[in-house]
């Protein structure tokens, strides 16, 4: 449906992507209830594992990637000490595999494998950003150590004015690995309200959503995140079979000394200039492309054009004009690729084979929350001489997730409602909850009218206590919730 659209965009530039502006929320001072204090790192031990999806405005404006980590040893270096942290990260088509250390008082990145120097910046500013504030040190003068829930302030934010960041309010949060018990820790940016959510005893926020300072217009994003995965108690590298994809560039051939080629058009409309650099000149298939993009405007190319809404695509030239064939955009599953700066360096993995047509697409420009204005709308495109498919066979793909998917602790839920400890709404109405959270993923059902009996057959509270015991797999117990979905006795959410 995309190439279509796009298609029709390189006709006649009429853009009609979707975006909802946020509205500000009214910022309350703080402190909750809640006794306790934590602190960034509280709790962490050697063999845990997490695996976080996270993004931050460093790294190519807010891209989503996958990071796992774990927490093999400790160590000190100097007066230091260390956590030796395995690590993977999985960033589009690419797995990056490497070594980073975390201090203890404050679990920051204190180095690592060059491969993940990028990674671990976005995970010190996000993740571990807290720590500027809450440490496990005690007896530091410098205002950190661990803060309490009920404190009015945790601190203040220098580069923003001096915003406060305060406990502002006790939330039960659902993330993929689960729901939790949290205390919101928030701050304003700009008319924004940035939320960090913690657990008490817990090392890391379980969540965030967060946004740059700017001194005018609407902020964009500055990072997010949500825990995937929490595991403890690992005592073998869970990441032994994992392949790092530079291995596999390695048996390609692919070039690590190039040189760039230079490109400067203005787009088809003349709505701005589009400086590229690229490299290697004749990439090979299945290797890296490293594009360096700026942005500038049209009547004075020293100046950079701001807030750009826009695409990386391989396009072919058909008998209606160009059409998409690719999107880099729609592989990181986004509507449109967003620098703030108008500087851009991207590195794409080449798919294609022969002379390939790449084209820089422009949707317009504005805040990134907002639709752009399709005013400067455009495109240039650029011809590459890409070299054929190597005999190296690349790693198959990952197997696509299985459409069930039941969180292992649901099963707790599932005996107390088999044993009595709770009842039949409390039961029905959590299992609601997840699936429309998309905490367990079910294949398509289709919904049922409203139940005027609401009665669940006693098969089904069997099946519960059966899948429990591990008696019966998932797809049977979920054979039963599909049963209360079809008979509307669970209500789901389109």
């Amino acid at each position: 449906m995309k190439r279509i659209f796009l298609a029709v965009l390189f006709s006649i530039l009429l853009l009609t992507t979707g975006y909802a502006s946020t509205a500000s929320a009214q910022f309350q001072a703080g402190g909750v209830s809640k006794q306790g204090s934590w602190y960034v790192g509280e709790g962490l031990k050697k063999g845990n594992f997490f695996s976080y999806s996270l993004c931050h405005i460093d790294y190519k404006d807010c891209s989503q990637f996958r990071i796992d980590f774990w927490i093999e040893s400790d160590q000190k270096v100097g007066s230091e000490d260390q956590w030796k942290v395995q690590t993977v990260v999985y960033d589009g088509a690419q797995i990056i595999k490497g070594t980073m250390y975390l201090g203890k008082i404050a679990p920051e990145p204190t180095g690592g494998t060059d491969n993940l120097t990028p990674y671990r910046a976005a995970f010190k500013s996000s993740i571990a950003w807290l720590s500027a504030y809450a440490t496990a040190d005690t007896g530091s003068l410098t205002g950190k150590g661990p803060k309490n829930f009920n404190a009015p302030s945790w601190g203040k934010i220098g580069n923003i004015g001096g915003e406060q960041i305060i406990p502002t309010a006790e939330e039960k949060i659902a993330v993929p690995d689960g729901i939790f018990d949290t205390v919101q820790i928030s701050w304003k940016t700009g008319g924004k309200i940035n939320r960090v959510w913690v657990v008490d005893e817990f090392p890391f926020p379980i969540k965030a959503d967060t946004y740059a300072h700017v001194a005018e217009g609407v902020p964009p994003q500055e990072y997010r995140f949500e825990l995937l995965d929490y595991q403890q108690n690992i005592v073998n590298d869970p990441f032994v079979g994992i392949k790092d994809t530079a291995s596999l560039k390695t048996q390609l051939g692919c070039e690590t000394n190039y040189s760039l080629s230079s490109v400067a058009k203005n787009t088809n409309t003349n709505s701005m200039i589009v400086e590229l650099k690229y490299g290697p000149n004749k990439p090979k298939h299945g290797c890296d492309l490293e594009l360096i993009i700026n942005f500038k405007r049209s009547v004075n190319q020293e100046e950079f054009e701001n807030q750009v809404h826009y695409d990386i695509l391989v396009v072919e030239q058909t008998p209606d004009g160009l059409s998409p064939t690719r999107s880099i955009a729609d592989e990181e599953k986004r509507n449109t690729l967003f620098t703030t700066s108008g500087q851009v360096r991207r590195i794409i993995e080449v798919k294609e084979s022969g002379p390939t047509k790449y084209a820089i697409f422009v949707y317009g420009t504005g805040p990134e929350t907002t639709q752009p204005n399709a005013a400067k709308a455009g495109f240039i495109t650029f011809d590459v001489q890409v070299q054929g498919e190597s005999q190296v066979t690349p790693p198959p793909p990952p197997p696509p997730p299985p459409q069930v998917q039941i969180p292992a602790w649901i099963k707790n839920n599932a005996k107390w409602w088999a044993d009595g400890t709770i009842g039949d709404n409390d039961f029905v109405s959590g299992i609601q909850y997840l699936i429309n959270q998309k905490i367990i993923k079910i294949p398509p059902t289709t919904p049922g009218s409203s139940s005027t009996t609401n009665v669940i057959p006693a098969w089904i509270k069997n099946n519960a206590k059966w899948w429990a015991d591990g008696t019966i797999g998932d797809n049977d117990f979920v054979s039963g919730i599909q049963y209360l979905i079809t008979n509307g006795i669970i209500k789901i959410t389109s």
